[in-house]
């Protein structure tokens, strides 16, 4: 066995690094030291997205709302992600299921995630993303 760390632990380690880097890119004051290309290439060719209004996004959507949203939440936005638990997985795919809490503009919100991951060895963590699907747990307050 080599001591190259689980395709959960490398997957659940890109969930989190992932949304740090959201942060970071959203908050003015961290935005401009964050480098967009990791975002970028982290994202599979032939990613797509279910928003938790259940919008259907394909990669260029989700890359080009990113890159779009640079700098838009003020200084107190944040994110945790809470329970990241494997679900189904083979050799070079799995599943990944978390939830994630933010805080934007003094608005709680919480949506259930399930994300699909593949290998690849170019990626920061060893995985991409190849599918993500969100729904509302606790919509933000209007």
């Amino acid at each position: 066995m080599s001591g190259r760390p689980s395709l959960f632990s490398r997957a659940s380690a890109e969930v989190v690094d992932l949304h740090r880097f959201f942060v970071d890119w959203f908050v003015p004051a961290r935005a401009d030291t964050v480098d967009f290309d990791r975002f970028e290439h982290v994202m599979g060719e032939d990613l797509g997205m279910v928003t938790p209004d259940g919008i259907v996004l394909d990669r260029a959507e989700v890359v080009d709302h990113v890159r779009s949203s640079r700098a838009s939440c003020d200084d107190s936005f944040t994110i945790s992600i809470e329970d990241i638990r494997p679900g189904w997985q083979s050799a070079d795919t799995i599943v990944v299921f978390y939830v994630e809490a933010q805080l934007r503009g003094g608005k709680h919100s919480r949506r259930q995630s399930s994300a699909v991951f593949t290998t690849s060895s170019s990626a920061p963590n060893g995985v991409e993303w190849r599918h993500l699907h969100e729904t509302w747990l606790r919509v933000p307050e209007r």
